[in-house]
């Protein structure tokens, strides 16, 4: 298994493309992005938990009933949520995407993200859809437009691809994603979309997302907002030629590890581009007496707006990591809890026994000044571990999202 180029073309029979339609006037960014698949596709999908959902699930939900989809329409600069005919629209947009493609409007997945609250009108789609189509291609730069037509806040485009083996077939894995505020998943992420030549089955393809979704995308947090429109879509062609998926097995488990090693890629991805961070925080749990207070306690620390300000501060202020651990909902102890601090620049022991361990504040300086964090918790009381994703709290958070519309 390896990391290989292309991102959401890097799979057999994906193109994709991204072009500006004008859904957001004055710019001239890439608003549109199309994904699709030469033949038709198993699907899987997750959605956002909040109860106020962007019109487009609603659509997709449908759509995707029978686990079947073969092409990706999504915008950006409008959220399509909370919107006078809102799933109307989606439902209009999907049929244009069908219309230049050649297939059933049913099989057409969409997608919207930006300002939720405002009307949407279908003009930008008539214009932008038929250019998205005539622009599809494949590979590396393919991949690239959409990835950068899907981005609001983003400062960078998102994409990741990996190379496996099933029953002596090469297979493909990629994905592009966009997300950098309102990032407190509870099914998935943002939009994130993924796209595979291996064979599976739309149950097992189901089951393989779900399973990865709790140790990956429900482990970021940016801003501990969940999105109204919060999706990752997943959708498998076919087309390496292996045997299809269709239970539990060798393949089915190599597969797993491809789809997890792509996810927790993007969760780096995402969790390093918050809006307005310096750093990207990573909270490993280990000692732990269950997966779930693993897991618990090491979102918890990444969501303290507490510690995400010290570590913009390079302050090693390990108490307020020790107090998250303190308030995470769960049955267990926190007397022999450890922590650490480390980056590139090397390693700080701040706390055992949930007390104080002697270290240099100038040594600690040094290992907080990495673009990257690791916070290191052993719980000692277990053997179970987690990951989250965080990032630290800046000034320029709060420029940004005080005036997000304008």
């Amino acid at each position: 298994m390896k990391w290989i180029e292309g991102g959401i073309c890097a799979a057999k029979g994906f193109k994709a493309s991204g072009v500006h339609c004008g859904i957001r006037s004055g710019r001239t960014k890439e608003d549109l992005a199309l994904i699709c698949s030469d033949t038709l596709c198993s699907g899987a999908a997750v959605y956002t938990t909040n109860k106020v959902c962007g019109a487009p699930i609603k659509v997709d939900r449908r759509h995707l009933a029978d686990g079947k989809a073969q092409a990706i329409i999504c915008n950006s600069g409008n959220a399509n949520t909370c919107a006078p005919g809102g799933e109307h629209l989606a439902e209009e947009t999907c049929k244009l995407v069908a219309k230049e493609l050649g297939i059933p409007a049913g099989n057409v997945l969409v997608c919207s993200t930006g300002v939720i609250g405002q009307a949407m009108e279908l003009a930008p789609f008539e214009a932008g859809v038929p250019m998205a189509a005539k622009a599809l291609e494949e590979g590396s730069q393919g991949s690239l437009k959409a990835a950068r037509a899907i981005m609001t806040t983003d400062t960078h485009e998102k994409q990741a691809a990996v190379e496996f083996e099933l029953s002596g077939h090469t297979c493909h894995l990629g994905a592009i994603a966009k997300g950098s505020g309102m990032i407190n998943p509870n099914m998935a992420t943002m939009l994130l979309f993924l796209t595979t030549d291996a064979a599976i089955s739309s149950e097992m393809l189901q089951k393989a997302l779900s399973k990865d979704v709790p140790s990956t995308f429900n482990q970021i947090s940016v801003d501990g907002d969940t999105s109204t429109n919060d999706t990752v879509l997943l959708l498998a062609n076919g087309m390496a030629g292996n045997p299809q998926i269709t239970a539990e097995g060798a393949d089915y488990f190599t597969f797993c590890q491809a789809l997890h090693m792509v996810a927790e890629k993007m969760c780096r991805e995402l969790a390093g581009d918050g809006e307005g961070c310096t750093k990207l925080l990573e909270c490993v749990v280990t000692g732990a007496p269950t997966v779930a207070v693993a897991r618990a306690v090491s979102k918890t620390v990444i969501q303290s707006d507490l510690l995400k300000s010290a570590m913009f501060g390079q302050d090693a202020n390990w108490g307020r990591i020790l107090c998250a651990i303190g308030y995470t909902p769960g049955d267990f102890s926190v007397d022999k809890v450890r922590v650490w601090l480390e980056s590139k620049a090397g390693q700080v022991y701040v706390c055992e026994n949930a007390a104080y361990h002697e270290y240099s504040e100038e040594e600690a300086a040094k290992v907080l000044a990495e673009k990257e964090i690791r916070i290191l918790v052993d719980l000692g009381q277990g053997d179970q571990t987690a990951k989250a994703w965080g990032c630290d709290l800046t000034y320029d958070y709060v420029k940004i999202n005080g005036d997000y519309r304008t």
